[in-house]
């Protein structure tokens, strides 16, 4: 057994395989992916890493498992899925998720290229301990019955970044009884439920989760700077040989460097937070139907005609329109009355922050700030948004 201090949950305990895993190449990766990418140009103490969150993830996982009673073969799968589970992601995290998916077909949680290579080390560590890795990609994928307890409704990752989230960003806003969530688990019908009585404890996930939206994880500057990530390094890899499994494995502070070197235009910029102002910062009132549902290819061809409009260079403009708003955790079954009901059910509070979460939609059109005026009258007309 291996100790580690936790700044969350004080001190985690790992058994010998995760002990293992940890000292991998995948795993010890992540202490180079900050967990909270862009957001941290917002909040200054935001620099934990997504190792880190990894180990909670680990620890509420056992937490969970041993309330739940789970044989030593799948209860060993599924803390192996919870350490491993942000193996997938690429340099700054979410922001380049949608470049990557666009270049892979794949998402982050879907590691299975990571795992089933016999010549990497975690295959090798995983079957040495009598693990097989495609139950392992199968169970971080949200599938095979547990699959929900890493990636679900009433997921130990959403417990624990929440939590470890607002530690460090300094807001309280994502403070949930993650203790209780992980031990109040049931398993029904091959499904996880929140034990009778914890109506109130599921709608405080779905609070801390809409809160931490408005408040951290959808901060205005955040997006600026993870929209011209995105951009960046879609130029970067047109103006190199870097491919995209090459990009995908890069940390944080490689792609910042190749970014200052290659694309200094953006890359520059974020590094030193000289960052594009909001020129068009519309609700979802002031949009016009089918906007919302535009896809990326017209999202760039948008950026294009304003920047022809406004007579900017097209670099200049970048438009950035978040899918609408969902709750995924309103979805939860919790037991009322010895019935297992879907929270939205039976909370007259999840239609209270679905409202909230529809209010707080934004689109966005970015630009330099001596640009704002032209881009601002370019957007509006392209794009028909309304005062």
């Amino acid at each position: 057994m291996n100790t580690i201090k936790d700044s969350v949950h004080d001190y985690i305990t790992l058994d010998t395989l995760a002990t293992e895993l940890l000292d991998t190449p995948a795993l010890q990766r992540l202490r180079h992916i900050k967990q909270l990418s862009t957001v941290r140009l917002v909040f200054p103490s935001a620099n934990h890493t997504r190792l880190e969150h990894s180990l909670g993830v680990y620890q509420l996982a056992t937490t969970a498992l041993d309330q739940l009673g789970i044989d030593d073969d799948r209860a060993d799968h599924v803390r192996a899925a919870a350490l491993l589970h942000d193996i997938g992601h690429g340099p700054y995290g979410h922001q380049t998720e949608n470049l990557i998916y666009r270049h892979t077909g794949q998402d982050h949680d879907e590691i299975e290229w990571l795992l089933t290579d016999s010549d990497r080390a975690v295959c090798q560590v995983l079957e040495q301990h009598g693990l097989h890795p495609h139950r392992v990609a199968k169970l971080v994928a949200g599938e095979d019955g547990l699959g929900s307890l890493i990636s679900g409704e009433l997921d130990v990752d959403r417990m624990d970044y929440l939590v470890r989230d607002a530690h460090h960003t300094g807001v309280p806003y994502g403070t949930i009884d993650h203790g209780r969530l992980a031990r109040e688990l049931r398993i029904e019908n091959d499904e996880l439920v929140l034990a009778e009585g914890n109506v109130a404890t599921a709608e405080s996930l779905l609070l801390a989760r809409s809160l931490m939206n408005a408040v951290v994880y959808r901060h205005h500057v955040s997006r600026v700077a993870g929209a011209m990530m995105e951009r960046a390094s879609e130029q970067y890899l047109d103006r190199t040989d870097t491919t995209i499994e090459e990009f995908r494995r890069m940390a944080d502070h490689d792609l910042l460097v190749e970014l200052g070197t290659h694309v200094p235009e953006f890359g520059r910029r974020i590094e030193y937070r000289q960052l594009y102002k909001r020129a068009i910062w519309a609700p979802l009132s002031a949009v016009p139907p089918g906007i919302v549902d535009v896809n990326y290819e017209d999202e760039r061809a948008a950026e294009r005609e304003i920047a022809d409009k406004a007579g900017v260079d097209s670099t200049a403009v970048i438009v950035d329109i978040p899918s609408k708003p969902r709750l995924k955790e309103a979805a939860t079954n919790v037991v009322v009355n010895g019935v297992t009901q879907r929270l939205e059910d039976a909370s007259e509070l999840v239609s209270g922050i679905r409202a909230a979460e529809r209010s707080r939609w934004r689109l966005g059109v970015y630009c330099p700030e001596e640009h704002i005026d032209v881009v601002e009258r370019a957007a509006r007309a392209v794009l028909g948004i309304r005062p």
